[in-house]
């Protein structure tokens, strides 16, 4: 079986680049359920998650941000960043995983005061 790079990101741990096996089994293993693919960056890469994660009550995760860096949405569960192939999808270039690697290296608190999120990131190792 093929394996893809990927940049894997659980609740509580520090975003790591990992080989996973490039099948449907496995991406609905590492996010415990169903797969959803979303598409929020103009590169060819998706953030592929768990499609009931905020249905289901999986933990908060990661936040997602927009240009000025203001949190629209809150990743549920663990979720990877994976490439887009023409049909299929693609391990990432070095460079993209080092990217999102670095874009969602550390867990997050949420808090929530009046109508806006907050994510306080820390070291979950200390």
């Amino acid at each position: 079986m093929k394996k893809i790079k990927v940049v894997i990101c659980e609740p509580g741990k520090r975003a790591q680049v990992v080989s996973i096996d490039r099948s449907l089994d496995t991406y609905q293993e590492i996010v415990d359920g169903y797969i959803e693919a979303v598409y929020p960056f103009s590169e060819h890469v998706a953030i592929v998650c768990n499609d009931e994660g905020k249905l289901s009550g999986l933990p908060l995760n990661r936040g997602m941000r927009d240009e000025d860096g203001q949190i629209y949405d809150i990743l549920c569960g663990t979720f990877f960043i994976v490439g887009l192939g023409q049909a299929d999808f693609k391990s990432l270039t070095d460079k993209q995983a080092e990217k999102y690697r670095a874009m969602f290296d550390w867990p997050e608190h949420f808090t929530r005061i009046n109508n806006s999120f907050f994510a306080i990131p820390y070291n979950p190792e200390g």
